[in-house]
């Protein structure tokens, strides 16, 4: 064979590790906020992750889109989404493992830390199937607004066993939810909904109108918002009705998406479609935003897990890889840039994880506002990180077989979903101007790490500052968002993190030395190759 087929300094395949146990960042922050045993409890799904198995349910479900069926051969509606025997691998794994509704329902103190510990490692492999998860996730806090609702459903959300198909709910081992907010006329602005509902002498209404965006259509269950005289209201939409028969959910087209594309979003249309309420009418957005709150929580934990799969595809090329006499680990600037991204990943995961510790210890006020900034901060970070990435990998990032081109694809959606950045950063300051509470409880978490690293101090002050400035506050939202993220960010990595990690964040993010335009920009000094070795994914 000639020497032109001689395969040569390319790296090994990625397989064998293990992205829970054997993440230094992520591993710590579980310890840190459960214990060893909760970490010692997600074993298995972190050798599952790692495995090559895994890696191809996640490429097969990406590269085998769902399909609509609207109609049977017959011509009869059966509004129906066809999926890869892959997804159903995803879903089962994630159901089964605890990462959806089970933590509502375990005795375990710390059972939404590990769940946010597994969800973290587990969708490396693969994002899309995590919308699902995460609305089953959010929606049985939000569905206990209506008692009677929450026993017929609630065990079904919160168990371990995952049955896919449209069946009568209460007659299936485990169900999936989804819920329905943006119309076509107005995104976030929910208010705008034009979808109505009609009140019926049974307790339940009927719905008329029309979903944009409605992710997961084969979900069981769907929380919904429609227009009561009473005004905005939440409901509850099953895809099959108690006696069996199927509700009038009517899929129009499957959204053709940037990413995601493992998963379908839809647009529903509501005609005479059978709903229950759940909580008082006219109080829609307050029943609902429970959910809503909870699936932005994991919209740091799906932006930090994008951040952390393409650091490792990163960090595994780079010491595998020779140019110029050297492998690219070793070389100075390539390890400033992976170091400067491995920081960002570990002040992600660190915050993330701490939401979850929040939820655990029932701290809502701390959520309400940190929940919020973090949700803008982390996923508005993410697309500009996976970006660096690609091109460690250079050329070989930007082919599909090195799986980085869907992390990219992938890496703006949270930032979008639930609330774009602009949104977001509005939220702050409500959340801001209408509790007291939340603003307490942030700088106590801020003020936990006073006299430990003078630039957190100095940060500290000037985020004081930025709040106490009433004067055109709106216009500047995004500031006090990072701002207020990066303090909380700084406060967790300097109580908990080894002081190379606190030191370089502090340094580069809260120094003012012009870092932050492009990675790799790190103070000269900086321990990146201590940094780098931190980052590197150990085997399962």
């Amino acid at each position: 064979m000639g020497a032109t087929h001689e395969v040569t300094n390319q790296v090994p395949p990625l397989v064998g590790h293990d992205p829970i146990a054997g993440d230094a960042a992520l591993a710590d922050a579980c310890r840190q906020h459960a214990d060893q045993a909760t970490l010692d409890s997600l074993k298995a799904l972190g050798a599952l992750a790692g495995s090559e198995q895994a890696q191809e349910w996640g490429r097969l479900a990406n590269e085998n889109p769902p399909r609509l069926r609207t109609h049977d051969r017959y011509g009869h509606r059966v509004d129906e989404v066809e999926f890869h025997p892959a997804w159903h691998e995803l879903m089962r794994t994630a159901v089964e493992h605890g990462l959806a509704g089970a933590p509502w329902a375990s005795p375990e103190p710390h059972a939404h830390v590990r769940r946010a510990v597994g969800y973290l490692g587990w969708t490396q492999v693969e994002q899309g199937h995590g919308c699902p998860v995460t609305m089953t996730y959010a929606a049985v806090p939000a569905l206990r607004a209506n008692r009677e609702l929450a026993g017929w459903y609630g065990p079904g959300l919160t168990s371990r066993e995952y049955q896919f198909g449209l069946a009568e709910p209460t007659g299936k081992r485990g169900l999936v939810a989804g819920m329905g907010m943006t119309e076509k006329q107005g995104g976030s602005d929910v208010r705008a909904n034009t979808t109505r509902a009609v009140p019926r002498a049974d307790g339940t209404s009927l719905l008329t109108g029309h979903k944009w965006f409605t992710s997961a259509p084969m979900s069981d269950l769907f929380l919904v918002l429609a227009q009561l005289e009473e005004g905005l209201s939440c409901f509850l939409v099953p895809r099959v009705l108690p006696d069996g028969s199927r509700n009038a959910f009517r899929l129009q087209r499957l959204k053709d998406k940037l990413g995601d594309r493992s998963n379908a979003s839809s647009e529903v249309e509501f005609d005479g479609t059978v709903a229950w309420p759940v909580g008082p009418p006219g109080r829609g957005v307050p029943t609902i935003i429970e959910m809503v709150n909870l699936t932005r929580i994991d919209c740091v934990l799906g932006s930090a897990a994008t951040l952390r799969a393409a650091l490792t595809q990163a960090v595994h090329h780079a010491e595998h890889r020779r140019a110029f006499g050297a492998a690219l680990a070793e070389q100075p600037l390539m390890q400033h840039v992976l170091a400067d991204l491995a920081v960002e990943s570990e002040a992600a995961t660190a915050l993330a994880v701490r939401l979850a510790a929040a939820v655990d210890a029932g701290e809502a006020d701390l959520l309400r506002l940190a929940g919020a900034a973090a949700k803008f901060w982390v996923c508005k970070r993410t697309p500009a990180a996976v970006a660096e990435t690609l091109e460690v990998l250079g050329g070989n990032g930007y082919v599909e077989e090195s799986g980085l081109p869907r992390l990219y694809r992938q890496a703006p959606l949270n930032s979008i979903w639930e609330g774009s950045g602009n949104v977001i950063a509005l939220d702050v300051l409500r959340a801001l101007g209408r509790s007291e509470a939340a603003l307490a409880a942030v700088r106590a978490e801020v003020e936990a790490a006073r006299g430990a690293d003078p630039r957190l101090d100095a940060a500290a002050a000037r985020l004081a500052a930025e709040l106490a400035d009433a004067d055109g506050r709106e216009a500047r939202a995004r500031r006090i968002a990072g701002l207020l993220t990066l303090c909380l960010q700084g406060s967790l990595l300097v109580r908990h993190a080894p002081a190379e990690v606190a030191d370089t964040f502090c340094a580069s993010r809260l120094g003012g030395d012009g870092w932050g335009a492009v990675a790799g920009t790190l103070p000269a000094g900086a321990p990146v190759r201590a940094l780098v070795e931190r980052s590197a994914i150990r085997a399962a």
